[in-house]
C-alpha cells in the first residue's frame, strides 16, 4: 500500500475514533513510591498499581503514606479493575484501604497476590474482601471487551510485568520497573519477545519508570550482590552477618544460592527476617533447603566459619538494628559480634536513612568485626538506567511519552532522554506530569487537561487511616527529641504554690548537663509564679500558657533543643 492510500485509510479511521481517553496519577510522581496510575477510556478506569510509601524521619509513629483516593471512591462505579504489576509495596501497600473505598477485580501474577495477601493480614484487613483474578507474568486477558497484554520484567521481586492496554489508538504500555536483563533466572526474566509482540502495533503511549533515568549505560550486571561478597563466602574465618532490605527477592535469592554452594547454613536473626523468609516459601519463592538452614538455638553449636546470619528489615529500623546488635543491646543476647565476625551492609542508604547508616557504621567499626558495606555506584537496585529505557523506547517507538515513578528531577532526566532519541519525540507529545495532572487522547491528538484530581498523602497509622493531623506529627517530632514534665499545685486560696515544681526530664540530657537544665527550668518556674499570683484573681490558663513558652525557651537557650514540654499544673482551692 503506497503512502497516500495509507493516509486516506489513516483519516478514515480517525474519523471514526470515538474513544476518549486520560491518563494520570494520583501518586507515584515527584516522590519514590506509592504509585497509583490510572488510565481512563470513556467512562471506564483501570488502576495500575497501588502502592504505599515509607514515612520519613518527620514522621514518627506513621506505619505507610498512601495516595489521597477520594477520586477513586467518588467514581466508583466506574473502576473496573485493579492491575497489579509487581509485589513490593510501593506498588500493592495502598490496596487494603482502597480497595474498601472502591472495590474492583484484582489482576496480577500468582505471586503478585500472594503477596497482596500477606501483606493485607499484616495491616489486620481480611485477604478474601478481593475478587482475585490470577494471569501469568505474559500473556492477555480481556477486562470489559478490552485486551490487556502482560509481558514479564525482570526486577527484584519474581513474576514482574509490563502491560499494554489496547485502545483504539494503539496501545498504552507500562514497564513497570524492569532492567534489560535475558540471562536472570526464569522468575526473573525480562520478555523481549512478548515486547516485540506488542510492538508490532503501534504504541499510543508509553509510561516508563523513572529512577534511574540519569544514571548512563545499562542497569546488568551492576543489580547481582554475589560479585561483591561471593570471596567473603569463600574466605572468611568466623561468621558472616549480611543486612539486606526484606522485599529484594533476588539478592536474598543470591544468598541462599551461595550457601548452598559454600555449604553454610544461614540463621535468620529475627523474626522480620524468619518472617519473610516462611512467606516467600510458601509463595514458592526462596525457600532455604534444610540442610542450609540453621535456628538460633544452633548458633552456638555451628562452626563460625558454616554460618550466613541475614538480617531483613526496612529503612532506619534496619539500620537501628544494625547499631543495636555492633553495641551489644540487642534483645537476643545469644547473638553477639565477634572480631571474627564479617559484616557485610548489603541495604543502602538514603536521604531519609542517612543519619541511621552513620550510626549503624560507626558502631560496626567500633566493635572491631569487619566491616564491608557495599558500594552504593556499584551495586544498584533493578531499576532501568539510561540505555535500558532507550531501548524500550526504540522497540515501541511511542506517540507520547509520559515518565512516571519517580523524584521530579528523574521524571525531567527521563523526558529528556526520550527527546534525544530522534524517535518522532518532540516537545508536545513528551508529558512531564504532577499527581492529579492528566494527559487527555481523543481523535484531536494528546494534550494537557486542565482538570484538578484531588491527590496528595493519606497517613496510615496502626488501625486508623487519614486521621492523624500534621499537628500530631509535630507532637511526636517533639517528644522524638525528648520531654520535659514540670508538675506543680497551685492553691488558689494562698495564691501560692504548695506543691512542687517537679522537674522531670526523658530522652535528651544526662548528668551534669540535666542538672543544669533543672536548675534553669525551676529559676524561670518560680519567676513566672513570683510574677503572676501577686494577683489574687490570676488567669490560671494563662499562667500554664506562660510556663511553657518560658520554659522551652530556657531549654532552647541551654541545650540547643526543642523538646515536649508538658506543665502539669493543678489548682486547688
Amino acid at each position: 500500500m503506497n503512502a497516500f492510500y495509507r493516509t486516506i485509510l489513516d483519516e478514515i479511521r480517525g474519523y471514526f475514533m470515538s474513544e476518549k481517553i486520560k491518563i494520570f496519577a494520583l501518586g507515584g510522581l515527584d516522590e519514590e513510591g506509592k504509585c497509583l496510575n490510572c488510565v481512563q477510556i470513556n467512562n471506564d478506569i483501570f488502576v495500575v498499581d497501588c502502592g504505599a510509601l515509607p514515612p520519613d524521619k518527620t514522621m514518627p509513629g506513621v506505619d505507610y503514606l498512601i495516595p489521597n483516593h477520594d477520586f477513586l471512591t467518588e467514581h466508583k462505579d466506574q473502576v473496573k479493575a485493579y492491575i497489579l504489576l509487581h509485589g513490593h509495596d510501593d506498588a500493592i501497600g495502598a490496596m487494603p484501604f482502597v480497595y474498601e473505598s472502591a472495590p474492583a477485580p484484582v489482576y496480577g501474577s500468582s505471586l503478585t497476590l500472594k503477596m497482596l495477601g500477606i501483606f493485607t493480614q499484616h495491616v489486620k484487613k481480611d485477604p478474601k474482601m478481593y475478587e482475585f483474578h490470577p494471569v501469568p507474568p505474559t500473556g492477555q486477558i480481556k477486562i470489559c471487551g478490552r485486551v490487556f497484554h502482560f509481558f514479564h520484567t525482570a526486577h527484584n521481586v519474581a513474576d514482574s510485568s509490563g502491560l499494554a492496554i489496547e485502545t483504539e489508538y494503539g496501545n498504552i504500555v507500562f514497564t513497570g520497573d524492569f532492567v534489560i536483563e535475558n540471562s536472570a533466572d526464569p522468575s526473573y526474566l525480562n520478555d523481549m519477545n512478548a515486547i516485540a509482540k506488542i510492538a508490532e502495533k503501534p504504541t499510543l503511549a508509553l509510561l516508563p519508570e523513572s529512577l534511574y533515568a540519569s544514571r548512563p549505560g545499562y542497569t546488568a550486571p551492576l543489580y547481582k550482590l554475589t560479585p561483591h561478597i561471593e570471596d567473603y563466602f569463600k574466605t572468611a574465618e568466623g561468621r558472616i552477618f549480611i543486612s539486606l532490605k526484606a522485599q529484594d527477592q533476588f539478592n536474598i535469592d543470591e544468598i541462599i544460592r551461595l550457601a548452598i554452594h559454600y555449604h553454610k547454613k544461614i540463621v535468620c536473626y529475627d523474626s522480620t527476617a524468619l518472617d519473610t523468609m516462611t512467606e516467600m516459601a510458601s509463595c514458592g519463592q526462596l525457600l532455604i533447603p534444610k540442610e542450609n538452614y540453621a535456628s538460633l538455638d544452633d548458633i552456638l553449636r555451628v562452626r563460625d566459619q558454616d554460618l550466613v546470619v541475614l538480617m531483613l528489615g526496612y529503612g532506619s529500623k534496619l539500620f537501628r538494628k544494625i547499631a543495636l546488635l555492633a553495641s551489644q543491646q540487642n534483645e537476643d543476647r545469644r547473638i553477639k559480634l565477634k572480631e571474627t565476625d564479617t559484616f557485610i551492609v548489603a541495604n543502602p542508604s538514603d536521604d531519609n536513612t542517612e543519619i541511621e547508616y552513620v550510626d549503624a557504621a560507626d558502631e560496626l567499626y567500633r566493635c572491631g568485626c569487619h566491616v564491608f558495606i557495599v558500594p552504593k555506584k556499584t551495586f544498584l537496585r533493578m531499576h532501568a538506567s539510561e540505555e535500558d529505557l532507550k531501548m524500550m523506547a526504540s522497540i515501541l517507538k511511542p506517540k507520547f511519552y509520559i515518565p512516571i515513578k519517580g523524584l521530579f528531577k528523574d521524571l525531567l532526566a527521563n523526558a529528556m532522554l526520550a527527546l534525544s532519541m530522534g524517535i518522532n519525540l518532540n516537545h508536545s507529545n513528551v508529558f512531564v506530569l504532577e499527581n492529579g495532572l492528566s494527559v487527555l487522547i481523543d481523535d484531536k491528538g494528546g494534550r494537557l487537561f486542565d482538570e484538578h484530581i484531588p491527590h496528595g498523602d493519606v497517613i496510615i497509622d496502626g488501625a486508623g487511616v487519614g486521621d492523624v493531623s500534621q499537628e500530631v506529627l509535630e507532637d511526636r517530632q517533639k517528644l522524638a527529641d525528648g520531654v520535659v514534665i514540670v508538675a506543680a499545685t497551685i492553691s488558689r486560696k494562698q495564691a501560692e504554690v504548695v506543691a512542687g515544681p517537679d522537674i522531670q526530664m526523658r530522652g535528651f540530657v544526662y548528668g551534669k548537663d540535666q542538672d543544669m537544665v533543672i536548675r534553669d527550668v525551676t529559676k524561670v518556674f518560680q519567676q513566672t509564679m513570683d510574677e503572676f499570683l501577686v494577683n489574687p484573681n490570676y488567669n490560671f490558663e494563662e499562667i500554664q500558657q506562660n510556663v511553657y513558652e518560658r520554659c522551652l525557651r530556657t531549654v532552647r537557650r541551654t541545650t540547643g533543643k526543642e523538646p515536649m514540654v508538658l506543665p502539669l499544673m493543678i489548682e486547688v482551692d
